[in-house]
């Protein structure tokens, strides 16, 4: 059984295909999200159904994998059965727990209230609406937002952090430019806050100083050393007692395994409550249950102790790993240790600037750094329409502008 199907659950149910085993994977969504392109549909760069696809067709023509939606809100790992949030009770023999992380807000007063995250699609959503009606409301009533100069304030120097602060000061320039919206474009600000010493921090020095110099010569104010004390619906105090007034707050800051299937197994936790995990990915006394992906403190191999960060090639690569494990299991053959294979990190800034950092080697960046991590995220992304479709799309916002899905739909019309 596989719970979770983000890319650590999918991975492991594909190297369980076509093997002696049936293969039953839960997921409360009945898609897989893309999740490194999440601010791209929260920016009004992409569509929701282009960075998903639906979990029965990637496995539609597997015949030992069944799919079950449904939200696991319990494990008994003396059972061996996982309780789902409408009742029903799923008997496993292998476990794989990929059930990844959640917004962590660092016990900052208000931010769960007021500042809008990033981690799911339904955030990215919420996001763009938020974004849109602001600037929509800007246009309105100028009076309201400094006389048309809104100011989005972005919480997190990390890679989503760098990635949504670039396309939004993007948006705000297509949407005086093609939308016509009456909002002051020199004075409306974007405000990246970064409590450490320099942007993405998981990357080398150099990669960080150019995503640095790349924001804030397209207008990004960029503030490290810049704690946040507490948001409120009409911005943020810093750490220092500064108020900053902001039209919106998007938090970047950081995830947590709290609130998640994997934070209730007996086990031991770790930081961010990520499990942790004997050298194969298994659970400590229970060698059938395997934590894989963000879920876990998924550790380097023999040679490096600390947990590996929560990124896609991390998931990817223990997914396949704790499937693996299975089946050696199964055939009576001992586990091997985790060893991952860092392939490198690769994060965007906006049009034609990107950074991507190889394991060896120079840094790419700029409109090289681009291409190559628009080549990687189209190599991973599931599913042929969704392939052409981003394909289609990025191809044609290179080379222009032009109006895109910059819509503000709501799952209720008020209307109505």
């Amino acid at each position: 059984m596989v719970v979770g199907a983000g890319f650590a659950g999918v991975s492991a149910v594909h190297h369980l295909r076509d093997q002696p085993v049936e293969v039953t994977i839960v997921d409360r969504h009945n898609f897989h999200t893309f999740q490194p392109l999440l601010y791209q549909v929260a920016t009004a760069g992409l569509d929701p159904a282009d960075v998903a696809y639906p979990v029965r067709t990637i496995f539609g023509r597997e015949h030992n994998v069944v799919f079950r939606h449904g939200r696991a809100e319990a494990v008994d790992v003396d059972a061996r059965s996982v309780t789902l949030a409408d009742g029903g009770v799923i008997a496993y023999d292998h476990l794989v727990v990929a059930t990844g992380a959640t917004t962590g807000y660092l016990a900052v007063p208000g931010a769960s209230d007021h500042a809008l995250p990033l981690y799911t699609l339904a955030d990215a959503r919420r996001l763009r609406n938020t974004v849109l009606g602001c600037l929509e409301e800007a246009d309105a009533r100028p009076e309201e937002f400094d006389d048309g100069a809104p100011t989005f304030v972005v919480v997190g120097g990390g890679a989503t952090g760098v990635e949504i602060s670039g396309a939004l000061v993007e948006l705000l320039q297509v949407a005086v430019r093609r939308d016509r919206l009456r909002i002051d474009p020199k004075r409306s600000k974007v405000i990246l806050l970064e409590a450490g010493k320099r942007l993405l921090s998981g990357f080398k020095e150099e990669a960080g100083r150019y995503a640095e110099q790349t924001l804030r010569s397209r207008g990004v104010d960029v503030r490290l050393g810049t704690s946040v004390a507490e948001v409120k619906g009409d911005g943020v105090r810093l750490g220092d007692g500064q108020w900053l007034p902001a039209a919106v707050v998007v938090w970047a800051g950081g995830v947590t395994v709290d609130g998640t299937l994997a934070a209730a197994l007996p086990a031991p936790h770790g930081r961010g409550g990520r499990v942790t995990l004997e050298p194969d990915l298994s659970v400590t006394g229970h060698p059938e249950v395997f934590v894989v992906g963000d879920a876990g403190a998924v550790p380097w191999g023999p040679a490096r102790a600390e947990p590996c960060p929560q990124v896609a090639q991390v998931a990817i690569q223990s997914g396949r790993h704790a499937a693996r494990q299975v089946l050696r299991q199964l055939q009576g053959q001992p586990t091997t240790a985790f060893t991952y294979h860092d392939k490198g990190l690769m994060a965007t800034i906006g049009r034609h600037a990107a950074v991507a950092q190889l394991r060896r080697g120079p840094i790419f960046r700029g409109t090289i750094g681009w291409l190559a991590w628009l080549g990687l995220h189209l190599v991973y992304l599931v599913g042929f329409r969704n392939r052409l479709v981003v394909l289609i799309n990025w191809s044609w916002r290179y080379l222009d502008w032009p109006s895109g899905p910059r819509l503000i739909v709501a799952d209720v019309d008020a209307d109505l």
